[in-house]
Protein backbone atom coordinates (compact mmCIF):
# COMPACT_ATOMS: atom_id res chain seq x y z
CA UNK A 1 0.00 0.00 0.00
CA UNK A 2 2.92 2.42 -0.48
CA UNK A 3 1.57 3.39 -3.79
CA UNK A 4 -0.97 6.80 -3.05
CA UNK A 5 -2.46 9.34 -5.24
CA UNK A 6 -2.23 12.77 -4.61
CA UNK A 7 -3.68 16.16 -5.56
CA UNK A 8 -3.78 19.58 -4.28
CA UNK A 9 -6.26 22.52 -4.76
CA UNK A 10 -6.49 26.23 -3.19
CA UNK A 11 -9.48 27.21 -1.23
CA UNK A 12 -10.01 30.69 -0.58
CA UNK A 13 -10.51 30.13 3.14
CA UNK A 14 -8.40 29.96 6.36
CA UNK A 15 -7.07 26.72 7.18
CA UNK A 16 -9.42 26.29 10.02
CA UNK A 17 -12.17 26.80 8.40
CA UNK A 18 -11.35 24.42 5.72
CA UNK A 19 -10.57 21.81 8.49
CA UNK A 20 -14.16 22.58 10.10
CA UNK A 21 -15.84 21.38 7.07
CA UNK A 22 -13.23 18.33 6.91
CA UNK A 23 -13.73 17.35 10.43
CA UNK A 24 -17.81 17.45 10.72
CA UNK A 25 -17.60 13.87 9.04
CA UNK A 26 -21.75 13.95 9.95
CA UNK A 27 -22.15 16.51 7.08
CA UNK A 28 -20.70 14.84 4.38
CA UNK A 29 -24.13 13.47 2.74
CA UNK A 30 -24.66 16.83 2.53
CA UNK A 31 -22.17 17.91 -0.02
CA UNK A 32 -20.75 14.82 -1.38
CA UNK A 33 -23.19 12.50 -3.34
CA UNK A 34 -21.18 9.25 -2.77
CA UNK A 35 -21.79 9.27 0.90
CA UNK A 36 -25.49 8.63 2.45
CA UNK A 37 -25.07 8.33 5.76
CA UNK A 38 -22.21 9.07 9.01
CA UNK A 39 -21.67 7.88 12.46
CA UNK A 40 -19.23 8.96 14.46
CA UNK A 41 -18.52 6.44 16.91
CA UNK A 42 -15.71 7.57 19.14
CA UNK A 43 -14.45 10.80 19.72
CA UNK A 44 -11.18 12.00 21.06
CA UNK A 45 -11.05 14.20 24.75
CA UNK A 46 -10.94 17.67 22.16
CA UNK A 47 -14.17 16.06 20.95
CA UNK A 48 -12.97 15.38 17.44
CA UNK A 49 -13.92 11.65 16.29
CA UNK A 50 -11.19 9.34 16.10
CA UNK A 51 -13.73 6.47 14.86
CA UNK A 52 -16.81 6.74 12.32
CA UNK A 53 -18.94 4.17 9.99
CA UNK A 54 -19.98 5.27 6.80
CA UNK A 55 -22.46 4.04 4.05
CA UNK A 56 -21.16 4.49 0.82
CA UNK A 57 -23.32 4.43 -2.91
CA UNK A 58 -20.97 5.48 -5.48
CA UNK A 59 -23.16 3.49 -8.47
CA UNK A 60 -21.21 0.31 -8.69
CA UNK A 61 -19.07 0.79 -5.55
CA UNK A 62 -21.69 0.03 -2.46
CA UNK A 63 -20.43 -0.15 0.56
CA UNK A 64 -20.02 0.40 4.49
CA UNK A 65 -17.17 0.57 6.52
CA UNK A 66 -15.39 2.63 9.16
CA UNK A 67 -12.38 4.72 9.25
CA UNK A 68 -9.83 5.49 12.44
CA UNK A 69 -8.73 8.85 12.54
CA UNK A 70 -5.65 10.90 13.56
CA UNK A 71 -4.63 14.91 14.24
CA UNK A 72 -0.82 15.34 13.77
CA UNK A 73 -1.46 18.77 14.00
CA UNK A 74 -4.34 21.25 13.58
CA UNK A 75 -3.67 21.32 9.88
CA UNK A 76 -3.98 17.42 9.27
CA UNK A 77 -6.24 14.80 9.75
CA UNK A 78 -4.90 10.84 8.47
CA UNK A 79 -7.31 7.99 8.18
CA UNK A 80 -6.99 4.36 8.55
CA UNK A 81 -9.50 1.84 7.36
CA UNK A 82 -11.01 -0.43 10.68
CA UNK A 83 -13.24 -2.46 8.71
CA UNK A 84 -15.06 -2.70 5.43
CA UNK A 85 -17.26 -4.82 3.03
CA UNK A 86 -15.76 -3.94 -0.29
CA UNK A 87 -11.80 -2.81 0.45
CA UNK A 88 -8.74 -3.93 1.94
CA UNK A 89 -7.29 -0.34 2.59
CA UNK A 90 -8.76 3.31 2.44
CA UNK A 91 -5.91 4.98 3.74
CA UNK A 92 -5.62 9.10 3.35
CA UNK A 93 -4.67 12.25 4.19
CA UNK A 94 -5.73 15.41 3.97
CA UNK A 95 -2.17 18.46 4.83
CA UNK A 96 -3.43 22.39 4.80
CA UNK A 97 -1.17 24.94 4.84
CA UNK A 98 -1.84 28.38 4.77
CA UNK A 99 -1.46 30.94 1.70
CA UNK A 100 -1.95 34.77 1.42
CA UNK A 101 -5.38 33.90 -0.63
CA UNK A 102 -6.42 31.22 2.36
CA UNK A 103 -5.43 27.63 1.97
CA UNK A 104 -3.63 25.02 -0.21
CA UNK A 105 -4.89 21.60 0.46
CA UNK A 106 -3.40 18.27 -0.30
CA UNK A 107 -5.20 15.34 -0.33
CA UNK A 108 -3.58 11.97 -0.93
CA UNK A 109 -5.27 8.39 -0.73
CA UNK A 110 -3.97 4.71 -0.94
CA UNK A 111 -7.21 2.25 -1.76
CA UNK A 112 -7.01 -1.42 -2.18
CA UNK A 113 -10.35 -3.41 -3.08
CA UNK A 114 -11.15 -6.58 -2.62
CA UNK A 115 -12.36 -7.69 -5.62
CA UNK A 116 -9.02 -8.02 -8.24
CA UNK A 117 -8.14 -4.42 -9.94
CA UNK A 118 -5.22 -3.40 -12.20
CA UNK A 119 -2.70 -0.90 -10.29
CA UNK A 120 -4.00 1.63 -13.38
CA UNK A 121 -6.98 1.22 -12.67
CA UNK A 122 -6.76 1.37 -9.28
CA UNK A 123 -4.78 4.85 -9.39
CA UNK A 124 -7.42 6.01 -11.53
CA UNK A 125 -10.22 5.35 -8.70
CA UNK A 126 -8.20 7.44 -6.74
CA UNK A 127 -7.68 10.21 -8.15
CA UNK A 128 -11.68 10.40 -9.42
CA UNK A 129 -12.45 10.31 -5.78
CA UNK A 130 -9.65 12.87 -4.95
CA UNK A 131 -10.77 15.07 -7.74
CA UNK A 132 -14.65 14.80 -6.39
CA UNK A 133 -13.61 15.33 -2.76
CA UNK A 134 -11.38 18.50 -3.18
CA UNK A 135 -13.70 19.88 -5.71
CA UNK A 136 -16.90 19.21 -2.92
CA UNK A 137 -14.92 20.59 -0.12
CA UNK A 138 -13.98 23.56 -2.00
CA UNK A 139 -17.46 24.64 -2.88
CA UNK A 140 -18.55 23.55 0.59
CA UNK A 141 -16.19 26.00 2.10
CA UNK A 142 -16.16 28.77 -0.17
CA UNK A 143 -19.90 28.62 0.48
CA UNK A 144 -19.84 28.26 4.40
CA UNK A 145 -16.99 31.50 4.23
CA UNK A 146 -18.94 33.83 2.09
Amino acid sequence: MSERTKSSIDIAAQPEAVMRVITDFEAYPQWTSEVKEVRIEERDDAGRATKAWYRMDAGALRDEHTLAYEYPSDAEVRWTLVSSNMMRALDGSYVLEATDAGSHVTYQLAVDVKLPMVGLLKRKVEKLIIDRALSGLKKRVEAISA
